[in-house]
């Protein structure tokens, strides 16, 4: 099964067209998360959403906007100007939440939720969870983002 699930921030606003029948929307938008890793740079992808989808992010979603996003990752091969091909990666969307920091801690279990907030009562400022997964990444990989 593929299933993603991305906190992103919107680089550029929606582009909206149609299939061929002129009847179905759809939208590509330009996103990026941050890395894994705390010295890379931040990852961007296209994000495509259809029907009722592709309207939702033309008529809601502006450039510096945070969101969590679901969908599919599939990576699609692309012809360059100088004849070689390059792989890219293209996330179809199935929903879109908005994303603020009390909707990420609302989204934790209850029982970790509990540690959370007692652990954010002491911290001056609370800007959301930040999870550190650096030892759960190896030092390589194969997917280009």
């Amino acid at each position: 099964m593929n299933h993603c699930m991305l906190e992103v921030l919107v680089k550029k606003s929606p582009t909206v067209r149609f299939t061929q029948d002129n009847k179905t929307p759809l939208a590509e938008v330009e996103v990026e998360f941050d890395s894994l890793r705390a010295d890379d740079p931040p990852c961007a992808i296209k994000v495509v959403g259809w029907g009722k989808l592709a309207e939702e992010l033309q008529n809601t979603v502006q450039v510096n906007s945070k969101l969590v996003i679901e969908g599919r990752l599939r990576m699609n091969t692309v012809p360059r100007q100088d004849g070689t091909k390059e792989k890219q990666a293209e996330f179809t969307l199935s929903r879109i939440h908005p994303f603020s920091s009390k909707t990420a801690i609302s989204s934790i279990p209850s029982q970790t939720n509990s540690n959370i907030k007692s652990n954010s009562e002491n911290s001056s400022k609370n800007d959301g969870v930040k999870w550190d997964s650096s030892p759960l990444v190896p030092d390589t990989d194969d997917i280009p983002f």
